[in-house]
């Protein structure tokens, strides 16, 4: 697998690479990874497929630099949440960061339930950075179950199992498509209705997991 140069790239370079990384997102989230190949990408991005090989070696490399970027991105949002205090509070900001981030591009949400779905094919790839990102993402998460349960904020359950629910509570909600758009009576994607489901999902996630009720 490739590495990105530690070196500050260029306003054209990084101009290019984000082209190429904002077409294939967009592709890979339509068609997933066995569905796009290079020479689309390339063709949709404005240049040659070798000039593609001159960021992204293969499929491989694009697709965990597509998913790398995404998952920084909720990294990149959790950065300012707490480390310690409340586990209720730090959960609440952990759910309301995720959506917040999946809300930010109609693409996203797709991607990663692709990339979960898809699994079986990806697994003769690697995705290092991609899966770096994700083992922060989870420990993140899995701190404050476990010291939640320890302080009696949260109730104790057993963290892969909530890890999985979360991620198909959040991740399917973005990724429900036409579906989705069907079952809520509009657009996933609208301002009020990212509104709703925020309305929605955080208390019903927080009065699941915390030892007492909350009220509104």
């Amino acid at each position: 697998m490739s590495r990105v140069s530690p070196e500050a790239p260029s306003a054209g370079v990084a101009s290019s690479r984000d082209k190429i990384l904002d077409t294939a997102e967009a592709l890979f989230a339509r068609s997933g990874f066995q569905g796009v190949g290079l020479r689309e990408v390339a063709l949709r991005s404005g240049m040659s497929k070798s000039a593609l090989f001159h960021y992204f070696p293969g499929k491989a490399d694009l697709y965990s630099a597509v998913l790398d970027r995404i998952l920084g991105a909720v990294l990149e949002g959790m950065g300012s949440l707490p480390e310690r205090g409340s586990a209720v509070a730090r959960l609440k900001g952990l759910v309301e960061t995720i959506v917040d981030s999946l809300a930010a591009s109609p693409t996203r949400g797709p991607l990663l339930l692709r990339s979960i779905v898809e699994g079986e094919v990806l697994d003769d790839y690697e995705t290092p950075e991609a899966d770096e990102k994700l083992a922060q993402l989870f420990g993140a998460a899995s701190r404050i179950l476990t010291e939640g349960a320890a302080s009696g904020e949260l109730r104790s359950v057993p963290v892969p199992h909530a890890l999985q629910g979360l991620v198909g509570l959040l991740v399917f909600h973005f990724a429900s498509g036409h579906f989705g758009e069907d079952l809520l009576g509009g657009p996933i994607y609208s301002s009020s209705e990212i509104r709703r489901f925020k309305e929605f999902v955080v208390p019903f996630t927080l009065n699941g997991l915390t030892t007492q009720t909350l009220q509104d």
